[in-house]
């Protein structure tokens, strides 16, 4: 494993393996110049699962036939680290796109400007 650097609370990539990682087990993901979303386990969870009926013969949960709630887990220990409510038939939403080649330079050359001091 390379140089990694944190993105978010469940997410760091590596930068020298240009791969998304998760922050809790080290577990690659997939590669950080895609959708970090492709590489972990998905549910598309029922609303009502979560919002209850809070009425008798009634609800105030979302309509599952308006909203939909995807949830991102990691497939090596289970953390979420993500999760959306879309409408149905939305696409997964690509919500992080890093500029690697930057953070290469910025991370991985101020690494080896240290290592040679």
């Amino acid at each position: 494993m390379g140089q990694k650097i944190q993105i978010t609370e469940y997410l760091d990539i590596d930068l020298e393996e240009e791969k998304w990682c998760c922050n809790r087990c080290g577990r690659v993901l997939v590669s950080a110049r895609e959708n970090y979303k492709k590489g972990c386990l998905v549910y598309d969870r029922d609303p009502s699962t979560i919002f209850p009926p809070v009425v008798e013969d009634g609800s105030f949960a979302p309509d599952p036939d308006i909203c939909r709630i995807v949830e991102f887990y990691c497939p090596g220990c289970a953390v979420m680290i993500e999760n959306e409510v879309l409408p149905p038939g939305h696409p997964i939403t690509y919500d992080i796109e890093p500029d690697i080649d930057k953070l290469k330079k910025k991370y991985l050359k101020s690494e080896n400007t240290q290592r040679g001091s």
